[in-house]
């Protein structure tokens, strides 16, 4: 009963906390589980930070049999609002921060194993604590209460 998309551009402008133990993150994940459980039928970091690294951010795509995870270095993530997006098309996802292109992940033509990204996806956002990667060096109790704001969400579509 959400709003869902096939294709097109999806900006976030938002600033994010940052803190040991802190995983927030925009992603989008499909529908249904058409090409079988995660992560067969496809996953899309658009972004996402790890709180013992600060100053990184990732944008990362998880399929059955390919993963993308690109990081970048910025210093202004926790204290300023920032544009995150990705332009997804039936030829390759592309990721950017603040209108800067960091990652792409192309389309290789050889089957939902490698490109299960043609069925509709949700947008979720999310503060995560702990976990296999963002709690990987511990959680300061110090960052609570910890806050995500987001100024806009935007869905870019071409009508068909």
């Amino acid at each position: 009963g959400k709003a869902s998309w096939k294709y097109g551009k999806i900006e976030i402008r938002a600033k994010i906390p940052i803190g040991l133990g802190l995983w927030p993150a925009f992603w989008m994940m499909p529908d249904d589980m058409y090409y079988g459980g995660w992560p067969k039928s496809g996953e899309i970091d658009i972004a996402e930070n790890v709180g013992y690294m600060p100053d990184s951010l990732f944008g990362s795509v998880h399929t059955a049999k390919a993963h993308l995870s690109k990081g970048i270095q910025t210093k202004n993530l926790g204290t300023e609002f920032n544009l995150y997006a990705i332009e997804w098309n039936t030829e390759k996802i592309d990721f950017f921060f603040n209108n800067d292109k960091y990652a792409t992940y192309k389309n290789n033509r050889r089957g939902s194993d490698y490109w299960p990204f043609d069925k509709n996806f949700h947008f979720i956002m999310n503060i995560a604590v702990g976990g296999n990667w963002g709690g990987k060096k511990g959680v300061d109790e110090n960052v609570f209460p910890a806050k995500m704001l987001v100024d806009y969400v935007r869905v870019y579509q071409t009508a068909i």
